[in-house]
């Protein structure tokens, strides 16, 4: 075991060091690699010692590889066009003996009590103001305090659901509080993630130390919130997000599928008669319980910030009246401030009768005269923080440690606290525990140096409400970690670990077995434990008896086993199996429809570029039908920018605008935009996307854009070998959407963008190549295959017979081939039909508009006596093929804009609710 201690740093000076298990004196610097390890580092180094480094360096890699691979972000409010941040996770998980365990969870659910009482006072008789306890200006002075929630009842009994306690272990080797979250605290999904990563990585170490089980604690979350709301057990609850900009919306998004949740962000929701109703296409649905990653300040534009658009407007007023839950109740946010860390002592013995089991680090309110005078001579040994948060009109700034500042600044901040001393308030400098870290850095091109360095730890700890009015605390926890100097924020580089609490004997004799099958579902071979696109939204009820979520095959047998094994009584109601049917919102039906029609659009210029440097570099380059065929499709679908002459004029410079337009990111006809454009739509609906296929869309984004070179000089047979690429990873993007999607109304819609997209271009494709002569001559005719992506199944079943009525019958007219038009719209007029259920089946008349293309019969379309060369008319009449393919493009655009009419913009007929 010594090979870790004398390869590990030790934590700096007066420091606790999680590795050795203590705090080493000065004159102890030098010989702690000597120091004895603790007993859960030795219980850990027990099964991972043999590998030495070199293993860990391994384990590393395969770490980061499954951040990746399960496209875990967290962004600093990116932009559109940025590319993601990887989650930032460290090897070494953070240990918690039970000992340890057993005081942090005395200590949160007492703090839980007591916040509980200080929201239930603050929002009733406001005694503890009256009678001295606490300042006003800590708590109607507050910013975060809403006046407008004064005197309403929490809806089910409760006004805190979830809250987070950030703790640290001092010197002294016992754990202080340094801050709590009440509004919307993240992490619940990160640290999910981040056990799931971990504990496959080091399966036998994570069974001998042994852990405590989380999934447990997310059912009761949900349990809770569904007890509390009006509707009981059959209660609908959402997930509301601020949407996919978000810095931390993979979370919400994970937490969404995980959970069961429908996620939502606020133009989804609307308040009707002091209810709240989701969107979809089903009507409004009612929506009983709201767990909410967004501020107070942000939930309601019509009581709070005007110019909100993350909230729904009438919120509040459906809270007031009882019906809707929203978890937590608005108005909690003046229970993080600093300030009122310092009266928590007295304040638990005047309303719980006891001491506090957790203490927090000294905090003194400047606001206060006697706290004032006592600490702001030590302002140097304490850290300024800000009483009110930011985006308030009180003032607000960054902490800023005492012991850092030179006499002079130390004095300009004494300064403007006694100018304006309600705005602050300082803490005691606690000098934070130290966690070893596995640290890579790169030396060279291809060499790594790795070695293991202590660095700062912070941990995060939640605590639910349960459905019987208490509360239970999350058997671990997110742990944050920082640079060597101090602690760093998410948002600024930091990392995080995995948190082991670790179980008692009792508990881990009563959950072996089902935790060892946890564990080997993560080591498996098909190993995706987050629930994809074929999920049921009841699979975290089945994920509660193993230390880990299992994997959705294991879910699903033991709910049926565990459903076959309960009582008549216990049986799901019919209503509750009836909601557990998917809802699609209206913003999630329109990006899944645009997201169709980009995927399908992406396909077909891809082709149709291919096609076109094909043509300009082959023994075709000459032929005018062919240059002015792809000249016309490419203009008209925006590949090159007017006043670009034609191919018959000028190859290579059609050529070159034709590769320098394909990167064109203002080009909203380009390659380029439209692939970003699928995985914009993509983004919004991500929690409906299994990991895989979201992986498909970044991945092939991300290596069509980094490709371009910076002068645009691209090499035409480079450009054509990167677009084949492009579309084979497309082609994959077409089988996840087809496969791998559940196909409810969500599917439909984006099934519906694709056809419509590609009965618009091929009839449009088609109808330009009649027109334009080629089918007369085999360089057009096989051009035209091409563009179908039919050439192979033309040589199959026609050989060399390029007639146009054989031409015809594979293209337009056959029910087997999915580039023909009649199976496109065959397959078009079939989801149409399939959603005539939704709103009094306004879409069978928009069935009927498409046309029967397989009803007819090539000679129909081309009659016999009509030369393979004749363009649009016969001797006697035009030819019938050209008022198809008009209906064709016609019957695309108006289905489409009717679609958008009915079901996006809630206009018309689509302002109808299943509310009785």
């Amino acid at each position: 075991m010594s090979w870790l201690a004398h390869q590990a740093l030790a934590a700096p000076e007066g420091h606790w060091d999680e590795l050795r298990g203590l705090t080493l004196a000065p004159t102890a610097q030098e010989q702690a690699s000597d120091a004895h390890m603790s007993s859960a580092w030795q219980t850990f180094i027990d099964h991972v010692a043999g590998e030495g480094l070199q293993g860990l360096n391994v384990r590393m890699k395969n770490l980061q590889r499954q951040v990746r691979d399960n496209g875990i972000t967290y962004n600093v409010y990116a932009a559109a066009d940025q590319p993601q941040r990887p989650w930032s996770l460290d090897l070494f998980p953070l240990m918690v003996p039970e000992a340890n365990w057993q005081q942090i969870e005395a200590g949160v659910l007492q703090r839980m009590q007591l916040l509980e009482r200080i929201m239930a006072d603050a929002y009733g008789p406001q005694k503890l103001v009256l009678d001295g306890h606490l300042p006003a200006a800590l708590i109607q002075g507050h910013p975060a305090y809403l006046p407008a929630m004064h005197g309403v009842p929490p809806v089910g009994g409760r006004y805190l659901s979830v809250a987070a306690f950030d703790l640290a272990r001092g010197p002294d080797g016992c754990w202080w509080l340094l801050s709590q979250r009440t509004q919307a605290p993240s992490g619940l999904g990160y640290l999910l993630e981040n056990r799931l990563i971990v504990s496959r990585l080091f399966p036998q170490a994570f069974e001998a130390f042994p852990v405590k089980r989380l999934a447990e604690t997310y059912r009761t979350l949900i349990d809770g919130i569904k007890a509390r709301s009006p509707a009981g057990a059959s209660a609908h609850i959402a997930l509301l997000t601020p949407g996919p900009y978000n810095e931390t919306y993979f979370e919400h998004a994970y937490l969404a599928r995980y959970l069961g949740l429908s996620l939502v962000q606020g133009n989804d929701l609307t308040v009707r008669d002091e209810k709240l109703y989701l969107k979809t296409l089903q009507g409004l649905q009612p929506v009983h319980g709201l767990l909410r990653r967004v501020d107070d300040d942000w939930l309601d534009p019509l009581e709070l910030r005007a110019d909100s658009t993350l909230g729904v407007p009438g919120l509040l007023q459906a809270v007031r009246s009882g019906n809707v839950l929203v978890a937590n109740t608005p108005g909690s946010g003046f229970l993080e401030s600093n300030a009122l860390l310092g009266f928590m002592p007295a304040l638990a013995r005047d309303l719980l009768g006891e001491e506090l089991q957790l203490p927090a680090i000294p905090s003194w309110w400047c606001g206060e005269a006697a706290a004032l005078k006592d600490v702001l001579p030590r302002i140097g040994s304490c850290v300024i923080k800000p009483t009110y948060p930011y985006n308030t009109d009180r003032h607000s700034f960054e902490p800023v440690l005492g012991h850092q500042l030179s006499r002079r600044e130390q004095d300009e901040w004494a300064g403007r606290i006694l100018r304006d001393p309600d705005a602050f308030t300082l803490q005691s400098w606690l000098p934070l525990s130290h966690q070893p870290t596995w640290q890579t850095r790169v030396d060279g091109p291809s060499e790594s140096q790795a070695a293991i360095e202590s660095r700062p730890v912070v941990l995060r700890v939640f605590a639910v409400a349960d459905a019987q009015g208490g509360w239970q605390v999350l058997p671990g926890g997110l742990a944050r970690l920082g640079t060597r100097e101090g602690i760093a924020s998410m948002q600024r580089g930091g990392s995080s670990a995995d948190v082991w609490v670790q179980a008692s004997s009792a508990e881990a004799a009563e959950g072996g077995a089902l935790a060892d099958d946890g564990v080997r579902a993560q080591t498996g071979t098909a190993q995706r434990l987050v629930p994809g696109d074929n999920t049921p939204r009841a699979v975290l009820a089945t994920q509660t008896q193993s230390s880990v979520p299992m994997a959705p095959s294991q879910s699903q047998s033991q709910s049926q086993s565990q459903s076959q094994s309960q009582s008549p009584s216990q049986q799901p109601s019919a209503k509750v199996l009836a909601q557990r049917q998917r809802l699609v919102t209206s913003r999630a039906a329109e990006n899944l429809f645009w997201m169709g029609r980009y995927t399908e659009r992406t396909e077909n210029t891809l082709r149709l570029v291919r096609l076109s440097l094909e043509i300009l570099n082959s023994e075709n380059q000459n032929q005018p039908q062919l240059l002015n065929f792809i000249t016309q499709m490419a203009t008209r679908h925006g590949l090159v920018r007017p006043g670009v002459p034609a191919a018959a004029l000028s190859h290579r410079v059609f050529e070159r605008s034709l590769i320098a337009g394909l990167w064109d990111k203002k080009l909203a006809t380009s390659v380029g935009f439209n692939l970003r454009s699928v995985r914009l739509a993509a983004a919004s609906v991500r929690e409906r996307l299994s990991p895989e296929h979201w992986r498909l869309l970044e991945q092939a984004e991300l290596r069509f854009f980094n490709s371009v070179a910076s002068d645009n000089s691209q090499d035409t047979v480079e450009v054509q070998g990167l677009l084949a690429e492009t579309s084979q990873m497309l082609a994959a993007l077409t089988g996840a959407q087809t496969d791998r999607m559940t196909r409810d109304d969500g599917w439909r819609l984006l099934s519906i963008g694709r056809h419509i997209e590609r009965l618009e271009f091929l009839s449009s494709a088609l109808s330009s190549a009649v027109q334009g002569g080629l089918i007369g001559e085999q360089a057009g005719f096989d051009a035209v295959l091409d563009l179908f992506d039919s050439t192979i199944s033309f040589h199959a079943q026609y050989q060399q017979s390029r007639t146009p009525q054989a031409l015809l019958d594979l293209l337009v007219t056959n029910p087997d081939n999915p580039r023909a038009l009649g199976w496109v719209a065959h397959t078009l007029r079939s989801r149409l039909l399939r959603m005539g259920n939704l709103a009094d089946g306004v879409t069978l008349p928009l069935a009927g508009l498409v046309p029967r293309l397989v009803d007819l019969t090539p000679e129909a379309l081309w009659p016999l006596d009509c030369r393979a060369d004749a363009i649009w008319t016969t001797s006697v009449q035009p030819l019938p093929l050209h008022a198809a393919l008009a209906d064709c493009q016609t019957a695309a655009r108006h289905v489409s804009d009717q679609l958008c009419g009915l079901f996006f913009t809630h206009s018309g007929e689509a302002r109808f609710s299943f509310v009785s």
